[in-house]
This record gives structure tokens, C-alpha cells and sequence, in this order.
């Protein structure tokens, strides 16, 4: 199964933090002010696209500030200098935080410890919002003139004693709060969750690769059995037009035994039940169904049997899996060899596995057998299925003849 997706590293890292998330990962990130969303927060691009878009909201704040400086100062002097510090005041409020946790993720340090210092610098962020505030509003307040400095000697004025420390507490709080959420708090969400969003986006990716590799094989083992099939009908149709003039009879049985084949072979497939798993009573059924065909054609020299148990029977078994080694077994085994002859398939459950036997009684080995497109796309169905779990092996018999024996995993069906 293909692993690309476990190359991806579950958060970025280094370099990779000036890298746009995958698609699947990002919060945000469709409209033309949040396009920074794409990229990791507290990343270099994350906080140029951030303080880009803070920038407008600052000048905006700027331009109504300096109107308010020229109304109460009559001074366009006054105004215009109210402007860039406002500016300022807005940039360190929105940006000190977020710039101070963009250099500490920079720094590679490890994930509990990169928290740790980037929770810190939200927090600096808001004293520094405190600070750059007291500042600003004292200097605006020189700038308005006499008549703002009364006004804000009014506003300042002490309440009374029982409720200062509460009022202030209440006013300090808020304040806070405001600083905090202007100042990257609210992209503390974002960025804790970053790594669950990374670890979501590699599980549907290995899900989509698992889709992708079982439909590549249900592909390829569709290919083997439209090669399988072919192969054997082929021989049994030529099998058959042999016999129609010397023994009409044992053609008309011949086609009879085939017509009962395809009946059990056809509705298989026609409805997609032979893609990656069948029950193994069905495969036995349908060799049986042609070794039938072949003792007809053999005009009985050839007899067979199946030994498996009735539980073994329900056991999933890969499709077409089995003829093409009955059918090795009587072209190389049987009908070479002179009198009559014999083949067994067995099966039995052995703990996980399942082991499948086709005997013969012909033969035996020869040079050059064991490499036919029969064998061919056994192996191939089980290197697809199984990979190297499942194996395929011909020996030779004491008493005669070939041992073809199969051993796979027991799988449950999808």
C-alpha cells in the first residue's frame, strides 16, 4: 500500500513554517483579508499578512484620531502629528504579541516548550499594548491643547472610595481582554489545534491511499480473471469440438457439465461478488463444476474429489483462485499420462491460514511446467491480495503425480 502520506510531517517545522498548509488543514484563509490564515500561525508570512490587514484598521483609526486632534486643537500641526502615533499605538497593540510568538516558534525549540514561550509572548504583547496605550493617550492629550487636558482631568477625576479598586479592577480587566484579543489571543485557538488539523489531514490521506491501492487491485485481479477466463473456456469449446463427430453424445453431457459452469461462474462476476473475496465453497463448486466437464471429456478416465469441511467452506477465499490449478493439474498431470487418473483438492483451516491442496496422480514435475499463465496469475492474485504472506508451492508426490499447495491469511470479508 502506497505510504506517501506518512512522509508529511505532522506540524511544520523549520522551513516549512514559510510553507502554505495543505488545503484541508487551513482555518480561513478564502478571502482576500485573511489570506494569511493559509499559512502556520505565528509563521513569517501569517504575521506579514496579519499586520497587513491590522495596518488598514490602523490607519483608518489614525485618520479618525487626527479629525478628532484638529477639532478640539484647531490645529492642522497637531492633527498631522496625532496621526503617526496613533498609527503606532495601533501596530504594537495588534502585532508586539504576535511578533514576539513568530520569533519564538522560528526557534525550533520543542513543542511543549515552544507553547510555553509563545503563550509568553502574547502576554508580553498585552503589557507592552499597556504601555504603548499610556503613551499614546498622554501625548495625544498634549497635542488637543488645554481644553482636552481638562476634559481628561475630568474623566480622570477619583470615584468615590468604596468603589475605586473595583471600578478599577473592572476597567484594567476589560482592557486587558481588548488587548489580548487585538493582540493574538484569538490565534492561540488556531494554533494549538494545528496539530490535530495536521494529524486529521494524514488519516484521510492514508484513507484515500488505502481507497486508491484497493482499487488499483480489485483493477488488476479484474485483468487476471478476464485472462482466466478465456484461457479455460477456450480449451473446454475446442475440447468440446473434438468430440461432436465421433461421439455426439458425450459433446452434448460435455456442453450440458459447461452450461452448469457458466451458470455458477457467470452471476459471480455479472454482480461483483468474484472482485476481492468469495467463500471458498463457491470457488470448490466451480471446479468441481469443471472437472466434471473434463471427466466427460475424458470419457470418464478421469475422476475427482473434494475434502473440505462444512466451516472451512464459509471461509473468504480470493476469486478464480483454484481453477487455474485444477486446470494445470489435468493438462500437465492427467492427460499426458495413460489409464486412468485422479484428482483431490483439499482444505483446511490451520489457526489464521488457510491451506488449499490440488493433487494428482499424473506425471508428476517436468522441465518447463510450472511457468504457464495459469500459475502466472495465481501468483500474481496473491502477490496483489497478500503480498508476501501468501505463498504457492509444486512438489512432486511419493506415490506419483504433483502436489500444488497454496497457503494464505484468513481475511474477512470487505
Amino acid at each position: 500500500m502506497p505510504r506517501a502520506a506518512d512522509a508529511a510531517p505532522p506540524s511544520p517545522a523549520g522551513p516549512a513554517l514559510d510553507r502554505a498548509l495543505p488545503a484541508d488543514v487551513q482555518i480561513g484563509g478564502h478571502q482576500v483579508w485573511d489570506r494569511y490564515k493559509r499559512y502556520p500561525v505565528f509563521s513569517r508570512p501569517w504575521l506579514r499578512g496579519r499586520s497587513a490587514m491590522f495596518a488598514l484598521v490602523a490607519t483608518l483609526f489614525a485618520a479618525a484620531t487626527a479629525v478628532g486632534v484638529y477639532v478640539m486643537s484647531r490645529s492642522w500641526a497637531s492633527a498631522l502629528a496625532s496621526a503617526p502615533l496613533q498609527f503606532a499605538f495601533w501596530m504594537v497593540v495588534t502585532s508586539a504579541g504576535p511578533a514576539l510568538a513568530v520569533a519564538a516558534r522560528h526557534r525550533g525549540w520543542p513543542p511543549r516548550r515552544e507553547r510555553a514561550a509563545i503563550f509568553a509572548a502574547i502576554a508580553l504583547g498585552v503589557v507592552l499594548a499597556f504601555l504603548a496605550d499610556a503613551a499614546a493617550s498622554k501625548w495625544t492629550v498634549e497635542l488637543m491643547g488645554e481644553r482636552a487636558r481638562q476634559t481628561a482631568a475630568q474623566a480622570s477625576a477619583p470615584p468615590p472610595p468604596a468603589w475605586r479598586w473595583l471600578l478599577a479592577a473592572l476597567s484594567l480587566a476589560l482592557e486587558g481582554l481588548l488587548y489580548a484579543l487585538l493582540g493574538g489571543a484569538l490565534a492561540l485557538y488556531a494554533y494549538l489545534s494545528e496539530a490535530s488539523r495536521w494529524q486529521a489531514s494524514l488519516e484521510r490521506r492514508r484513507y484515500l491511499a488505502l481507497d486508491e491501492s484497493n482499487r488499483r487491485t480489485e483493477l488488476q485481479l479484474g485483468v487476471l480473471q478476464a485472462q482466466v477466463e478465456p484461457h479455460f473456456l477456450f480449451n473446454t469449446l475446442a475440447s468440446v469440438r473434438a468430440l461432436v463427430r465421433p461421439d455426439p453424445q458425450r459433446a452434448e453431457a460435455t456442453l450440458d457439465a459447461l452450461v452448469g459452469y457458466l451458470r455458477a461462474t457467470i452471476p459471480k462476476l455479472r454482480e461483483g461478488e468474484a472482485r476481492l473475496d468469495a467463500e471458498l465453497g463457491q470457488q470448490l463448486d466451480i471446479c468441481a463444476s469443471y472437472l466434471e466437464v473434463m471427466r466427460l471429456r475424458t470419457d470418464g478416465r478421469l475422476s475427482h474429489a473434494v475434502q473440505a469441511p462444512a466451516a472451512v467452506r464459509l471461509l473468504p477465499c480470493p476469486p478464480l483462485l483454484l481453477i487455474p490449478l485444477v486446470e494445470n493439474a489435468v493438462k500437465h498431470g492427467i492427460e499426458p499420462r495413460s489409464g486412468p487418473g485422479r484428482i483431490e483438492l483439499r482444505a483446511r483451516r490451520d489457526g489464521d491460514w488457510l491451506e488449499l491442496e490440488v493433487a494428482d496422480d499424473g506425471v508428476g514435475l517436468r522441465t518447463g511446467v510450472g511457468g504457464g499463465v495459469g500459475l502466472a496469475n495465481v501468483r500474481a492474485q496473491l502477490a496483489a491480495r497478500f503480498g508476501e504472506r501468501a505463498t504457492l508451492q509444486l512438489c512432486s508426490r511419493r506415490e506419483g503425480g504433483t502436489l500444488a499447495r497454496v497457503r494464505l491469511p484468513l481475511e474477512r470479508p470487505a
